[in-house]
């Protein structure tokens, strides 16, 4: 089942919220020493929100976790998978665990995730490797590695996840799972600070089914006090778009990244099979891509990630009152922070008028050409090898590379504010998952799962198992 499923079976009766909670509990259980998804598994949460009472609701009762990276449980840990913050106990619930709480959503844990969401892989220091249920030798993306191996093992359908430069699509296309972007001030990341990076990151899911995603959220959407700004409201329910075929859309393909990376064959197969799906669905496919200054935006994306990797270094030490070292930060976020430290302030500037200009040239592009949206795989090659992505290499600069051109469409939608989403569409030879990348216009996730529902009727993905599925397993 997936988490409306479940709900159905809750609301009917046929299970309880409880045995349903077991079953998670069992599963993640069964899982963690194979893939080592979980950062926290603290189910007293989960059974005080059943014996306080559920609201009805079509996701009440169903078992749901959260990322170990700005989502506050109170009372819970909370590290952001650094051992700079190994003791740090949540004091509140974020905005977005409140919304959860209301739709009857059942927090029973936290999903793994690198030091401050700062590469592609899910892998730290404090917590070990995270690893693919489809091959657990590879990667399961980054930063939200732990919430797509935990449901594309089967522990849950459904998790939280987090997105500041193709967070939630890269694990999504690693994993075989669908995962959504949602447009800037789309979902709330309040109460301390409403927005992070700079407004880059936002927060949403992974999940199997496109129908969950949506209805997630129908029911977690909507501006947050304080917010500087708001995505356009919905004419409708997302879950509405997701139930019904689009129009014939006008799809620009889009194979070369800004920074001039070219695809893996891999990727190349799997943007040809979803070209063809495409056609055959009555939408109109075509190449073409935006003019970008890619050298400008990825040294505006490196010049704000490592201005607010200095800037939270420095809060922390100073909470600790002493300096930072080796010993609480990686090798690559401590270069980071001294990098951040010493860079001109002009350079955020600079890298804000780079995403602003890129922003107004993408829409300009879509609009004068008649564009719905854009394809590009999600991944630039298949998942590689865990160890590469470390934020403690072996090799800094061969590091360096590969981080720039594994996933290197993900970070402009982050950038210009706009959704995007990726759906499982394509493995490999080798049976791993690469994704399939579409992003469309500020505001317009409805027509994304529109579309999204199309294909995953047109050529479903929820019964396809990974090596490591624990999803039969009963409490």
């Amino acid at each position: 089942y997936d988490a409306i499923g479940l709900g159905e079976l809750i609301a009917r009766r046929e299970v309880s919220a409880n045995e349903v909670l077991d079953a998670a509990l069992t599963r993640a259980e069964a899982v963690q020493d194979k893939i080592n998804c979980f950062s926290a598994i603290f189910p007293d949460v989960a059974r005080d929100q059943i014996d306080t009472g559920l609201p009805t609701g079509p996701l009440a009762g169903v078992p749901f976790v959260t990322k170990d990276l700005a989502t506050e449980i109170k009372g819970q840990p909370l590290t952001g998978g650094s051992r700079a913050f190994r003791d740090n106990v949540a004091t509140r619930d974020s905005v977005i665990t409140e919304r959860y709480r209301a739709a009857g959503l059942l927090l029973f844990g936290q999903t793994t995730s690198p030091e401050y969401g700062l590469t592609t892989s899910t892998e730290s220091k404090l917590f070990g490797l995270t690893r693919n249920p489809w091959n657990t030798d590879r990667t399961s993306g980054g930063s939200s590695g732990g919430a797509s191996a935990a449901v594309s093992a089967g522990v849950l359908p459904l998790a939280q996840a987090s997105d500041g430069g193709g967070s939630i699509r890269i694990p999504a296309a690693c994993c075989g799972l669908f995962g959504m972007k949602p447009s800037r001030g789309r979902i709330p990341m309040g109460p301390k600070r409403t927005e992070n990076w700079n407004g880059l990151s936002t927060t949403h899911a992974v999940s199997r089914s496109v129908r969950d995603n949506a209805l997630l959220m129908d029911l977690t959407h909507g501006r947050e006090a304080g917010s500087r700004y708001d995505a356009p409201a919905p004419e409708g329910s997302f879950l509405t778009a997701a139930t019904r075929d689009p129009r014939p859309l006008k799809i620009a393909v889009w194979p070369i990244a800004p920074n001039g990376t070219r695809p893996h064959p891999e990727a190349v197969k799997g943007l040809v099979a979803t070209t063809d799906l495409l056609a055959g669905l009555g939408h109109i496919v075509e190449e073409a891509s935006p003019t970008l200054d890619g050298d400008a935006l990825g040294k505006g994306m490196f010049a704000n990630v490592a201005a607010h990797t200095a800037a939270w270094a420095d809060e922390r030490a100073a909470v600790l009152d002493r300096d930072l070292t080796d010993e609480d930060l990686e090798d690559v976020t401590l270069r980071l922070a001294e990098l951040g430290r010493a860079m001109p302030m002009s350079e955020l500037v600079h890298a804000t008028n780079s995403f602003i200009e890129a922003a107004i040239a993408y829409d300009h592009f879509l609009i004068e050409n008649g564009y719905d949206m854009i394809l590009a795989p999600t991944l630039s090659m298949p998942p590689v090898e865990l160890g590469r992505l470390s934020l403690s290499p072996d090799d800094v600069d061969a590091y360096t590379e590969l981080v720039t051109a594994f996933a290197p469409h993900c970070a402009l939608f982050n950038q210009i504010g706009a959704p995007a989403m990726s759906v499982p569409l394509h493995w490999t030879d080798d049976n791993l998952p690469l994704g399939m990348m579409f992003g469309a216009r500020l505001g317009q996730e409805d027509i994304l799962y529109s579309l999204a529902g199309q294909l995953e009727r047109a050529q479903p993905w929820a019964h396809r198992r990974p090596p490591v599925w624990v999803g039969d397993l009963e409490a």
